[in-house]
């Protein structure tokens, strides 16, 4: 599922006066800057191809794969098989809702906060 958050990113995130859903979501989840931006554009275009994403964000295919499955193992995006008329078939792929979203960030940050309070206490120990 979610990754804990990264230590820097983390840093980053409380240092800024207004950070931003996508900051959040880099934060909490650990992943870059362009996983957010393939999110965001599954969001406005959902059941996308990778080709379509590529041309999209104007990327390597590889790399929007590689993108694709990182947001899936985090649970930010889903993906369903459609087979083609003339044989074969594509994957289309879906961002989780923002709500959703928003529900597993909360649940992750949630898991590490307890996580580090943790080892807190075992500092006294």
């Amino acid at each position: 599922m979610a990754a804990d958050p990264s230590p820097e990113k983390f840093k980053e995130l409380m240092l800024s006066d207004e950070p931003t859903f996508e900051d959040v979501m880099a934060c909490v989840f650990g992943v870059q800057a362009h996983e957010v931006r393939t999110y965001e554009s599954l969001l406005d275009t959902p059941e996308s191809t990778v080709e379509e994403l590529a041309a999209e964000l104007d990327r390597d295919r590889s790399n929007v794969n590689r993108s694709l499955s990182t947001l899936r193992e985090k649970g930010l995006a889903s993906r369903r098989r459609r087979l083609l008329d003339g044989g074969g078939h594509v994957y289309q792929y879906s961002a989780t809702p923002r709500e959703e979203a928003a529900d597993l960030m909360h649940q992750t940050l949630d898991e590490w906060a307890a996580y580090v309070h943790d080892r807190i206490d075992e500092f006294g120990e």
